[in-house]
């Protein structure tokens, strides 16, 4: 059994919906994941806004206009007539639903189950479309096996229990369709696993029906080694060893859900990131081997703050730093990098919901300096592997570059850097120029 997951991008058109449905065509049993048409989920936010901010007038337009590109997604898709009046009932339905929404008090629980209607709507349209091409497939409903628990985690042991318990329903059938991104929650409400959790749905579905394979078809050919949106001249990685994919997805690369990772690692199922537009493409294969000595590649992340603590209470006690972490786990706001020294502590976040809480909390142990607009710059590769010197050619190419923090030792795949984000495209940049070989697309 192989898991193919296809992006918002692959099935934002009738026409690439028809390419994947040529991909998926052959008789390796699959299950295929996919995420709403591009452009949806962010529509469906801008409506749930609107119903929150009871502008329901502005929230209907909205949602005829999204309506009406699916009407002539309809359109285009089909061929035969009964198929055409099938999928033009399925997305009034949905829309209705949608509307439905307008018509009283819109809480938590109503805006997550509006999100789930791109998925929905996708896998339903290009079942009917499998169907009306004679493929056979079964449209395998997420929701009946894909559930968080109360700390909104995947709850692992009911998703492959219940996951089998469809399957074993078509004993027959080579070929599954469901939806990324929705699951239930504890109490059984509609749910979600945050933006972009399709990628992280496929490596759950993964590891519940122990695959042989994981598959994240995009828009891009791989993993590349740095950011190709900035950095002129980047190439695809052919190689990567979970950690260090999980250090790149966690730093920014758009590539890859960061969490989606982990659930392969731990069924040791290897993860091929594909190109949808380009098939042929070798992509990006993440096994649980590091091809080492060598820098993989650069990520980046914006949106941080950093927070320095100073405090004289630091020196030679013990304790301090339990308590100042216990204020991030009270008001749940993960810490991504941390420096210290004798009497300083700094450390970035990248959720700011309760900042102000946290540095009044903070203020409580000593002096709080507060710096916003940074971006962290993570080098990834297997260092303990290398030879001497990958640090001299990182700080070389960053040494007209002011540096806030520096992160090394922490794990033995990356080196982490704080930096302004005003400088993060000169410091993409100079890290291409300085510490990459040319030509070396084709190594990992």
């Amino acid at each position: 059994m192989k898991i193919l997951k296809f992006g918002g991008t692959s099935v934002g058109s009738a026409e690439r919906m028809r390419a994947v449905a040529s991909l998926i065509q052959n008789d390796e049993p699959k299950i295929v994941v996919l995420s709403a048409m591009s452009g949806t989920t962010n529509a469906l936010v801008q409506i749930a806004e609107k119903l929150y901010q009871n502008k329901n007038q502005e929230a209907k337009e909205l949602i005829n206009s999204l309506h009406d590109k699916y009407k002539q997604v309809v359109e285009a898709f089909y061929t035969s007539t009964d198929i055409k009046k099938k999928a033009y009932e399925l997305i009034n339905n949905h829309f209705e639903h949608i509307r439905s929404f307008t018509l009283d008090l819109f809480t938590v629980h109503e805006e997550r189950a509006v999100l789930a209607q791109g998925e929905l709507l996708s896998t339903a349209l290009f079942q009917f479309y499998l169907e009306e091409q004679g493929i056979p497939s079964v449209l395998l409903p997420a929701l009946n096996f894909m559930k968080i628990d109360e700390n909104e985690e995947p709850d692992a042991d009911y998703i492959a229990k219940n996951l089998k318990t469809e399957l074993a329903k078509y004993p027959d059938t080579k070929l599954f369709i469901t939806q990324g991104y929705i699951c239930r929650n504890a109490f059984g409400e509609i749910d979600n696993l945050k933006r972009g959790g399709s990628d992280y749905s496929a490596s759950l579905i993964g590891a519940a029906a122990d695959a042989s394979e994981i598959q994240i078809w995009t828009d891009i050919d791989g993993m590349h080694n740095n950011d190709p949106r900035i950095v002129k001249n980047t190439y695809p990685i052919a190689e990567l060893s979970f950690d260090e994919a999980a250090e790149l997805a966690y730093f920014g690369a758009k590539i890859l859900h960061p969490s989606s990772v982990l659930p392969a690692k731990q069924k040791n199922i290897p993860v091929l990131l594909l190109n949808t537009m380009q098939p042929e493409a070798k992509g990006t294969i993440i096994t649980s081997q590091s091809k080492g000595g060598s820098i993989k590649a650069v990520a980046a992340k914006d949106d941080i703050t950093a927070i320095k603590i100073k405090s004289g209470r630091m020196l030679l006690a013990y304790g301090f730093l339990r308590s100042v972490f216990e204020v991030f786990e009270r008001y749940k706001t993960p810490i991504d990098m941390i420096t210290t020294s004798e009497v300083a502590v700094s450390l970035t976040i990248d959720n700011s919901k309760f900042l102000n809480e946290i540095i009044t909390e903070l203020k409580e142990f000593g002096q709080v300096e507060v710096d916003t607009d940074q971006t962290i710059i993570c080098v990834v590769g297997d260092f303990i592997a290398e030879r001497s010197g990958s640090g001299l050619k990182i700080f070389e190419s960053l040494k007209s570059i002011p540096l806030r923090m520096i992160s090394y030792g922490g794990s033995k795949n990356n080196i982490t850097l704080l930096i302004n984000t005003s400088d993060k495209v000169e410091a993409l940049t100079r890290l291409n120029d300085g510490i990459f070989e040319r030509n070396n697309g084709n190594n990992a």
